[in-house]
């Protein structure tokens, strides 16, 4: 297919950036509190800004048509930030995209009824608004805590000989990083907690990066990306591991086919996220990225929407994935439930095919 016209919008779904340590229970994922770092802030404005520069700046190839910059119209944005769990880094994460992608400008500004023109805070600031969303009044965006089916699921994996397997192979390894793990607990059911405090550790650390062997930073991610890839994926589409995405689909439904529908004004809907519905989107799409586990921070997933070719009647969705801050630029993603190289596909088809998925009703106050 070819883009005849230029893109209707795009829906985002993005990673924070660099925070704290962050300790969750590995059986029921009941998480701790942690807060977004500097490096954070800097991750996800420069991921801000990326997105301006291939979808809000007039002169890229790949602009949505009609979207209003350097002034955000405000119709034309729907943001929204999980509030549970490490909500606050997302939060803050999301505020700091924010910043890049719509920077401050002096075209910000207002005329007084005297005739006085002033110009936005600290020279233009933009103050959107981002949707908070919490876990007792919508659990889209978080829905595998507190839920006892997927607790059921988590502990049917760790009882698998898959996990068995993993563990054994993973011991001699455990057993030369304990030293450096200021007496956490290294049973393998704990190994995203392990990762995630040897990562942060590693990046904040100066005295622990420089004792810690240079190949270990890489073989706990490894290790933690078996971890965690069986804990939010299923070998079912309809499976509860894989909640965390099955609950968002209908929100994401929604602002898709808002996007597609010329009479409304959404063009660009974006929603700030854990690692976790990453995951569970490439399992449930039988999607090819180059990732099989946890996303790096400041990860992005782009649902293009774009008009209908000359051959073809309604709009279509190409999907593009980018990791991390290592990652230069997106890249196509195929996905393969909907068939062979199936890189773009009709968005009456990526819902109707998902729609049977959907769990249930994501605006529940209660999960499982």
């Amino acid at each position: 297919m070819v883009n005849a016209t230029g893109l209707l919008g795009v829906l985002f779904l993005v990673r924070h950036g660099d925070r704290l340590e962050f300790f969750q229970d590995p059986l029921t994922y009941n998480p701790s509190a942690t807060f977004l770092t500097a490096l954070g802030t800097v991750e996800e404005a420069a991921l801000g800004n990326l997105l301006q520069e291939i979808y809000l700046l007039p002169s890229s190839p790949s602009a949505i048509t009609g979207i209003s910059f350097p002034v955000a119209d405000v119709t034309q944005l729907l943001i929204r930030a999980d509030a549970a769990g490490e909500g606050e880094t997302i939060l803050s994460s999301v505020g700091a995209l924010i910043q890049g992608l719509y920077p401050p400008t002096t075209d910000f500004n207002s005329t007084l009824a005297n005739g006085t023109t002033v110009i936005g805070a600290d020279g233009g600031e933009q103050f959107l608004p981002v949707e908070s969303v919490e876990q007792y009044e919508d659990i889209s965006l978080n829905s595998f805590t507190s839920c006892p089916n997927f607790d059921a699921h988590t502990s049917a994996f760790y009882n698998s000989s898959q996990f068995s397997q993993e563990a054994q192979t993973a011991a001699p390894f455990l057993a030369a990083l304990t030293p450096f793990l200021d007496g956490k607990s290294t049973d393998f059911i704990n190994m995203f907690n392990i990762f995630d405090y040897v990562n942060v550790q590693n990046i904040h650390n100066a005295s622990f990066h420089s004792a810690l062997p240079s190949t270990f930073v890489e073989q706990a991610y490894g290790f933690a990306n078996f971890h965690e890839g069986g804990v939010f994926s299923d070998a079912s589409p309809d499976g509860i591991g894989n909640v965390a995405i099955r609950t968002m689909l209908p929100s994401l439904f929604t602002s898709l086919q808002r996007i597609a529908n010329t009479s409304d004004p959404l063009k660009l809907a974006l929603n700030g996220i854990s690692y976790k519905p990453f995951i569970s989107f490439f399992n449930l799409t039988a999607a090819t990225a180059d990732v099989s586990g946890d996303v790096d921070y400041a990860s992005a997933l782009a649902i293009e929407v774009n008009p209908p070719s000359a051959s073809d009647s309604e709009a279509f969705v190409t999907i593009k994935f980018k990791n991390g801050t290592s990652d230069a630029a997106f890249h196509p993603v195929n996905l393969g439930r909907f068939g062979e190289n199936a890189t773009s596909i009709p968005l009456s088809t990526f819902v109707s095919e998902l729609q049977v998925r959907v769990l249930f009703d994501s605006l529940m106050p209660v999960n499982g």
